[in-house]
């Protein structure tokens, strides 16, 4: 079986993250969208928010599950038995950061290979941290973050 690790903090998940599950879909029998925790990241939403909010974005679809984790990723992947990490890159500096990560994930674990894809038109500009500023200065971030998510942020307000 394919199994796919997508991590991050997804603090929130936003339409960008979604775009890349759904492309990612065909590729791999499962992907395992991973949310990791950060102690040193002040967020908007809390570790378990976090995995409940994209659960329901992804609440009837198959081949899909939301996990919380903790630690190293490829000691994830080896816990779940995933042999791929799904990465997105939005631009070149990403591309950087990212194959650094990737090739000392294979030093760590060289049964798990990264897989890249990039953002697509029109998804690239959305990151975790401009909803984050958006939302705090009081913008719209409803054409930015899946309606799942803004439900639950908005509850909180």
């Amino acid at each position: 079986m394919k199994i796919a690790v997508f991590p991050g903090s997804f603090d929130p998940f936003t339409l960008a993250h979604q775009d890349l599950v759904e492309r990612a879909m065909p590729l791999f029998d499962k992907i395992i969208i991973a949310v990791g925790y950060n102690a040193n990241k002040k967020g908007m939403l809390d570790h378990d928010e976090r995995v409940d909010s994209i659960s329901r974005v992804f609440n009837n679809v198959s081949g899909v599950e939301v996990h919380k984790y903790k630690g190293l990723t490829v000691e994830f992947c080896r816990q779940v038995e995933a042999r791929f990490i799904l990465r997105g890159l939005r631009n070149t500096s990403d591309f950087e950061f990212e194959n650094a990560i990737a090739q000392n994930n294979l030093l760590l674990n060289n049964e798990v290979e990264s897989y890249f894809l990039m953002s697509r038109s029109g998804t690239a500009h959305i990151s975790s941290s401009i909803v984050r500023d958006v939302w705090f200065n009081g913008g719209d971030i409803s054409a930015m973050v899946p309606v799942a998510v803004l439900s639950l942020l908005n509850a909180k307000k």
